[in-house]
Protein backbone atom coordinates (compact mmCIF):
# COMPACT_ATOMS: atom_id res chain seq x y z
CA UNK A 1 0.00 0.00 0.00
CA UNK A 2 0.95 3.36 -0.87
CA UNK A 3 1.98 5.90 2.01
CA UNK A 4 -0.71 8.18 3.20
CA UNK A 5 -0.26 11.72 3.05
CA UNK A 6 -2.73 14.41 4.90
CA UNK A 7 -1.97 17.89 3.73
CA UNK A 8 -2.62 21.18 5.68
CA UNK A 9 -2.62 24.60 3.88
CA UNK A 10 -4.14 28.10 4.59
CA UNK A 11 -3.58 30.08 1.27
CA UNK A 12 -3.00 29.75 -2.44
CA UNK A 13 -1.82 26.35 -1.99
CA UNK A 14 0.99 26.61 -4.55
CA UNK A 15 3.06 23.88 -2.60
CA UNK A 16 0.10 21.17 -2.45
CA UNK A 17 -0.27 21.67 -5.96
CA UNK A 18 3.27 20.88 -6.75
CA UNK A 19 2.68 17.64 -4.53
CA UNK A 20 -0.41 16.34 -6.08
CA UNK A 21 1.43 17.27 -10.13
CA UNK A 22 4.21 15.44 -8.95
CA UNK A 23 1.92 12.33 -7.58
CA UNK A 24 0.14 12.72 -11.29
CA UNK A 25 3.44 12.28 -12.87
CA UNK A 26 4.12 9.71 -10.91
CA UNK A 27 7.50 11.38 -9.23
CA UNK A 28 6.02 10.69 -5.53
CA UNK A 29 3.98 7.05 -4.81
CA UNK A 30 1.81 8.61 -2.23
CA UNK A 31 -2.01 8.59 -1.46
CA UNK A 32 -2.86 11.67 -0.53
CA UNK A 33 -5.94 11.15 2.09
CA UNK A 34 -7.44 14.74 2.31
CA UNK A 35 -6.21 18.32 2.81
CA UNK A 36 -6.77 20.51 6.24
CA UNK A 37 -7.41 23.95 5.47
CA UNK A 38 -8.16 26.78 8.14
CA UNK A 39 -9.70 29.16 5.57
CA UNK A 40 -12.67 29.29 3.71
CA UNK A 41 -12.03 31.25 0.88
CA UNK A 42 -8.63 29.48 0.26
CA UNK A 43 -7.41 29.09 -3.21
CA UNK A 44 -6.21 25.77 -2.63
CA UNK A 45 -9.86 24.23 -1.87
CA UNK A 46 -10.34 24.46 -5.34
CA UNK A 47 -6.68 22.67 -6.44
CA UNK A 48 -7.81 19.94 -4.25
CA UNK A 49 -11.43 19.71 -5.18
CA UNK A 50 -9.90 19.90 -8.92
CA UNK A 51 -7.88 16.78 -7.69
CA UNK A 52 -10.49 14.82 -6.40
CA UNK A 53 -9.25 15.25 -2.63
CA UNK A 54 -11.66 15.49 -0.21
CA UNK A 55 -11.33 18.94 2.34
CA UNK A 56 -11.74 18.94 5.66
CA UNK A 57 -11.89 23.13 6.75
CA UNK A 58 -11.74 24.32 9.88
CA UNK A 59 -11.93 27.73 10.95
CA UNK A 60 -10.08 28.42 13.48
CA UNK A 61 -13.22 31.19 14.47
CA UNK A 62 -13.84 28.73 17.29
CA UNK A 63 -12.25 27.82 20.66
CA UNK A 64 -8.97 26.97 20.11
CA UNK A 65 -9.38 23.46 22.06
CA UNK A 66 -12.33 23.02 20.11
CA UNK A 67 -10.00 23.69 16.77
CA UNK A 68 -7.52 21.42 18.01
CA UNK A 69 -10.16 18.79 18.64
CA UNK A 70 -11.27 18.55 15.36
CA UNK A 71 -7.50 18.41 13.60
CA UNK A 72 -6.95 15.26 15.62
CA UNK A 73 -10.00 13.95 15.37
CA UNK A 74 -9.34 14.39 11.37
CA UNK A 75 -5.72 12.80 11.85
CA UNK A 76 -7.26 9.90 14.02
CA UNK A 77 -9.92 8.86 11.25
CA UNK A 78 -7.39 9.32 8.24
CA UNK A 79 -4.62 7.47 10.18
CA UNK A 80 -2.04 9.11 7.73
CA UNK A 81 1.67 8.09 7.72
CA UNK A 82 2.57 11.68 7.10
CA UNK A 83 1.42 14.86 7.28
CA UNK A 84 2.84 17.66 5.30
CA UNK A 85 2.25 21.34 6.45
CA UNK A 86 2.62 23.17 3.66
CA UNK A 87 1.76 26.94 3.77
CA UNK A 88 -0.69 25.95 7.24
CA UNK A 89 -0.12 29.26 9.24
CA UNK A 90 -1.26 27.76 12.43
CA UNK A 91 0.44 25.98 15.39
CA UNK A 92 -0.51 22.11 16.01
CA UNK A 93 -0.79 21.43 19.41
CA UNK A 94 2.23 19.55 21.21
CA UNK A 95 -0.32 16.48 21.61
CA UNK A 96 -0.97 15.84 18.08
CA UNK A 97 2.84 16.75 16.53
CA UNK A 98 3.59 13.78 19.59
CA UNK A 99 0.85 11.64 17.81
CA UNK A 100 1.79 12.29 13.84
CA UNK A 101 4.76 12.52 11.72
CA UNK A 102 4.48 15.78 10.98
CA UNK A 103 7.09 17.84 8.60
CA UNK A 104 6.97 21.71 7.51
CA UNK A 105 8.20 23.98 4.89
CA UNK A 106 9.47 27.41 6.02
CA UNK A 107 10.48 30.48 3.89
CA UNK A 108 13.92 30.77 5.73
CA UNK A 109 17.16 29.09 6.90
CA UNK A 110 16.09 27.98 10.16
CA UNK A 111 17.13 28.69 12.92
CA UNK A 112 17.14 31.92 11.45
CA UNK A 113 13.86 34.10 11.04
CA UNK A 114 11.10 31.82 12.72
CA UNK A 115 7.41 32.53 13.01
CA UNK A 116 4.92 33.89 9.67
CA UNK A 117 7.06 36.92 9.05
CA UNK A 118 10.48 35.02 8.31
CA UNK A 119 10.86 36.08 4.75
CA UNK A 120 10.34 40.17 6.00
CA UNK A 121 12.67 39.54 8.94
CA UNK A 122 15.23 38.25 6.32
CA UNK A 123 15.14 41.99 4.46
CA UNK A 124 15.20 44.09 8.07
CA UNK A 125 18.21 42.36 8.76
CA UNK A 126 19.65 42.96 5.50
CA UNK A 127 21.23 39.25 4.71
CA UNK A 128 22.83 38.75 2.08
CA UNK A 129 21.10 35.02 1.96
CA UNK A 130 18.02 33.53 2.84
CA UNK A 131 16.17 30.32 1.91
CA UNK A 132 13.97 27.80 2.45
CA UNK A 133 13.81 24.81 5.08
CA UNK A 134 11.84 21.80 5.97
CA UNK A 135 11.72 20.65 8.70
CA UNK A 136 10.14 17.90 11.72
CA UNK A 137 7.43 19.76 13.43
CA UNK A 138 7.64 20.17 17.08
CA UNK A 139 5.78 21.95 19.94
CA UNK A 140 7.78 24.59 19.45
CA UNK A 141 7.86 27.35 16.25
CA UNK A 142 9.65 26.58 13.72
CA UNK A 143 12.16 24.98 16.30
CA UNK A 144 11.88 21.14 14.96
CA UNK A 145 14.67 19.05 13.24
CA UNK A 146 15.88 20.20 9.76
CA UNK A 147 15.65 17.94 7.01
CA UNK A 148 16.48 19.90 4.27
CA UNK A 149 17.23 23.79 3.61
CA UNK A 150 18.55 25.15 0.30
CA UNK A 151 19.85 28.90 -0.04
CA UNK A 152 18.41 31.74 -2.16
CA UNK A 153 20.09 34.72 -2.20
CA UNK A 154 18.97 38.48 -1.43
CA UNK A 155 18.83 40.50 -4.49
CA UNK A 156 19.37 44.41 -5.14
CA UNK A 157 15.48 45.69 -4.67
CA UNK A 158 13.78 42.50 -3.63
CA UNK A 159 11.16 43.20 -1.64
CA UNK A 160 8.59 40.67 0.32
CA UNK A 161 6.89 39.90 -2.69
CA UNK A 162 9.57 39.08 -5.16
CA UNK A 163 11.89 37.27 -2.64
CA UNK A 164 8.55 35.15 -1.63
CA UNK A 165 8.51 34.58 -4.74
CA UNK A 166 11.68 33.14 -5.58
CA UNK A 167 12.09 31.25 -2.88
CA UNK A 168 8.72 29.22 -3.03
CA UNK A 169 9.86 28.15 -6.65
CA UNK A 170 12.79 26.65 -4.72
CA UNK A 171 10.31 25.01 -2.09
CA UNK A 172 7.68 23.16 -4.31
CA UNK A 173 11.06 21.44 -5.70
CA UNK A 174 12.14 20.86 -2.10
CA UNK A 175 8.80 19.74 -0.62
CA UNK A 176 8.51 16.92 -3.30
CA UNK A 177 12.63 15.92 -3.19
CA UNK A 178 12.33 15.90 0.83
CA UNK A 179 8.90 13.61 0.62
CA UNK A 180 10.23 11.04 -1.92
CA UNK A 181 13.20 10.59 0.64
CA UNK A 182 11.48 10.23 3.33
CA UNK A 183 8.84 7.30 1.87
CA UNK A 184 11.13 4.65 3.02
CA UNK A 185 11.48 5.70 6.41
CA UNK A 186 7.97 5.83 7.16
CA UNK A 187 6.36 3.50 9.06
CA UNK A 188 2.83 2.84 7.60
CA UNK A 189 -0.28 3.03 10.31
CA UNK A 190 -2.66 0.72 8.60
CA UNK A 191 -3.69 -2.50 7.67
Amino acid sequence: MKIRVLLLASGDGSLVQAIIDAVKKDELDIHIVGLVCDQPGARVIERVKAAGIPTYLIPIAVARQQWDKEIWDVGIELNPDLIVSAGFMRILSPEFVERFKVINSHPSLLPNFPGVHAVKDALLANVAMTGTTIHWVDSGVDTGEIIAQVEIAVVPNDDIASLHERIKIVERGLIVETISKLLPTLEKRHV
